[in-house]
């Protein structure tokens, strides 16, 4: 896995095994979307090795937080920072939820969330993708402006509206989906 654009191009990252890892085309189809993200916050749940929070920092990303429970990810992960020598990132060794409850608590938000939890193909209605959206839309760590980023499998319909959050777009690549939440702002 190498990162594709920015001032890391090319750059091999250490992959974990077991992890079904953010594609290049898909990786890129997320930040040809996104734009810009010079200057941005970013944080990545169920980050695996990072690939999608490095391939940010690469455009500019100025803050990244990686949050991953399973220690081989973490490995990889910390591997990553050093080999890119990559300030500014941070490693929450722990699970989604519990990360979103502590950034809530610090007063921390994000201008673009991503998550791309495991896929749980037999029972879509009990997804992590789903509950972890329910998470996110219930709690303040969305800059104003900000994005959600969820990447999932196809057949895993996530909601129009999650709390706060209001999905603003999808696109869809083989048997994988984006789907793109924004705040949903109430008209004056």
């Amino acid at each position: 896995m190498r990162i594709t654009t920015g001032q890391y191009k090319g750059r091999n990252l250490e992959m974990p095994k077991g992890i079904r890892p953010t594609q290049n085309m898909v990786r890129k189809a997320v930040f040809d979307i996104l734009g810009d993200v010079g200057g941005l916050t970013f944080l990545e749940l169920f980050a695996g090795s990072g690939a999608v929070g490095f391939e940010a920092v690469s455009r500019g990303v100025k803050d990244l937080a990686l949050v991953e429970q399973n220690r081989d990810c973490q490995l990889a992960i910390r591997k990553n920072i050093e080999s890119l020598k990559a300030r500014a990132c941070g490693l929450y060794p722990f699970d989604a939820q519990r990360a979103i409850l502590s950034f809530l608590r610090d007063k921390r938000a994000f201008d673009i969330i991503f998550l791309d939890p495991p896929y749980l193909l037999a029972e879509p209605e009990e997804s992590l993708a789903k509950k972890t959206l329910q998470t996110l839309g219930a709690c303040d760590i969305l800059s104003p402006n900000g994005l959600v980023v969820v990447q999932h499998f196809k057949r895993d319909k996530l909601p129009l509206e999650s709390g706060q959050l209001k999905l603003i777009k999808e696109a869809k690549y083989g048997s994988t989906l984006l789907s793109f939440y924004r705040r949903n702002v109430a008209p004056k």
